[in-house]
């Protein structure tokens, strides 16, 4: 069966869904997107994730407070029989009409796209991911940092670093010389029994998992902090994971050649992925 899309309200075949060429998520990166996993068919904090998107739609001045994005997104997975997938929502502002001018963009662009998800291994997890510091730079004072936004390029060349390294992700600084992120998850530490994670000001974008993991820490009894973190404190740190809606956490167990602590997952870490993974099964079975 041919993989089914959702495109600007109608379900049809991949192979016939057409994006205008003057669209401006085409020519400019003008767009948000969205990526999320769905388990057993249920998408896991399905609104936390349209919350987000609707709030970043709101300060680009994207109009999709009409849209039925819930509905269309159960519909998308269910066309394509779906059971562990991967979702990605992209919305952008639409084709320009007669000037090269933002107002002449009536009607935002939306495609939905599902497919069938394979989690990572339990050999990876227990082994755990390698990272290096990457040569980009993140803007902390840059609107961008906070929205995810289709202008990925300095998230996919960072990739394209650790790609190089031969490693599985890069960490980028911001302008300060401070953590950020990692190229497309967030990044958690643990310090003198202290978890810490890069606050929004340091240029992140707040991902539904890191503010899942967050909840988690404080329901458990960890003390968690948001904060400015030191390249001094990234060297010092005694454990250290990362997290995103699809791989949900795995260790990272060695930075630019270095283990990471004992350079295995930590006991922290470990009691981390299985409270999440237990806060998923409790929500998706439901």
């Amino acid at each position: 069966m041919s993989q089914i899309v959702y495109l600007n309200g109608h379900l049809i075949a991949r192979n016939k869904a057409f994006i205008p060429a003057m669209d401006y998520g085409f020519l400019y990166g003008f767009g948000l997107f969205e990526t999320m996993r769905a388990y057993k068919g249920k998408v896991f904090r399905l609104e936390h994730h349209l919350n987000r998107l609707a709030h970043s739609a709101l300060i680009l001045g994207l109009p999709i407070g009409a849209l039925d994005l819930k509905n269309a997104v159960t519909d998308t997975i269910r066309a394509n029989k779906l059971s562990e997938a991967r979702i990605r929502i992209t919305i952008s502002i639409g084709e320009e009409g007669t000037s090269s001018d933002l107002k002449t963009c009536k009607k935002p662009t939306v495609l939905i796209l599902a497919d069938h998800y394979n989690s990572y291994s339990e050999k990876v997890y227990h082994k755990g991911y390698r990272a290096i510091i990457s040569s980009i730079r993140r803007n902390s004072q840059s609107l961008l940092s906070r929205l995810k936004s289709t202008s990925y390029l300095e998230s996919i060349l960072a990739r394209q670093e650790a790609r190089s390294a031969g490693v599985d992700e890069a960490l980028l600084l911001n302008e300060n010389g401070t953590l950020a992120e990692a190229s497309m998850s967030n990044i958690f530490l643990v310090i003198r029994g202290i978890l810490k994670t890069p606050n929004e000001k340091s240029g992140i974008l707040p991902g539904v998992t890191r503010q899942a993991i967050l909840e988690l820490a404080h329901e458990l009894d960890i003390k968690a902090i948001e904060q400015e973190i030191s390249l001094d404190e990234l060297s010092q740190a005694e454990e250290a994971f990362l997290s995103n809606s699809l791989m949900e956490i795995i260790p990272l167990t060695e930075i630019d050649g270095k283990p990471t602590g004992t350079g295995i997952p930590g006991p922290l870490t470990q009691r981390l992925m299985a409270a999440y993974k237990k806060l998923v099964l409790s929500v998706t079975q439901t």
